[in-house]
């Protein structure tokens, strides 16, 4: 993980760090002294609503809790956990209650002209709507975890897919994210895994999106996403974690 780039004047760095303090739904911004900036946000988007949510990008990082009471809980929580750490669930599950955790997701980005496309040998692929029913097949062919992983489902660009005979096997495509950012989807059927057709979907996903002028993001958890990912030239800048069960003080 790039975390040599942390002060902002990385182009990169800079647009990742708008993209996620504008989801935090309040105004913060990413503080690279004096450990993490903790903010109440309800409507925050780094985690699902109740929850606290953390977003380490280089050497800052934000986080987000759904009340008053839980924000003072964590902001005194984290004071002595090193800043890598912060995402970092068994760091944060040895200083703050955790009942359940989502992640940690790395979080890669790519500049255009950072891109190393798929090669022009690995072969076309088709272009379908989103929702395509054929997607939808393949949606069903995996298991609840991967299809809510991928987020095929979300997609608001064209999918790209590769098919074995008349079946798609792979796609990728990109939900349209707020400040021109293209969050990337891709899913390969449990059988066409280890060929090499995540990276020529997304390859070409991925050039949709840059052609398009977005920022393409790749959010990940498996090692084996994050080798493609890394292969089409994204940085890793940061990673994402969710925590849930932090209550509010407790006033004797």
């Amino acid at each position: 993980m790039d975390t040599d780039r942390g002060t902002g004047t990385d182009p990169l760095m800079a647009r990742a760090r708008l993209l996620w303090e504008s989801l935090a739904g309040v105004p913060v911004s990413f503080a690279s002294r004096g450990g993490p900036t903790v903010v109440t946000a309800p409507a925050s988007a780094l985690a699902p609503p109740g929850w606290v949510g953390t977003v380490l990008l280089g050497d800052a990082a934000v986080v987000t809790a759904p009340s008053d009471g839980v924000a003072h809980t964590v902001r005194r929580a984290l004071t002595g956990v090193a800043t890598p750490s912060l995402t970092d669930p068994g760091a944060v599950a040895g200083v703050l209650p955790v009942a359940e955790v989502l992640g940690p997701a790395t979080l890669a980005y790519l500049s255009g002209d950072a891109f190393r496309p798929s090669p022009p040998g690995a072969g076309a692929t088709d272009r379908l709507p989103p929702g395509h029913g054929d997607l939808v097949r393949l949606l069903a062919s995996v298991s609840e975890e991967d299809a809510g992983e991928c987020g095929l489902d979300e997609i608001t660009s064209p999918a790209f897919a590769v098919r074995d005979g008349d079946t798609v096997v792979a796609a990728a495509g990109y939900r349209d994210w707020p400040h021109g950012t293209a969050h990337l989807c891709v899913l390969t059927a449990p059988h066409a895994r280890g060929r090499g057709l995540a990276r020529r979907v997304a390859s070409a996903a991925t050039a949709h999106a840059l052609a398009a002028g977005r920022l393409p993001q790749w959010r990940a958890r498996p090692a084996a996403s994050r080798r493609v990912a890394g292969a089409l030239g994204f940085r890793e800048l940061g990673s994402q974690l969710s925590v849930r069960g932090v209550q509010s003080p407790t006033i004797s």
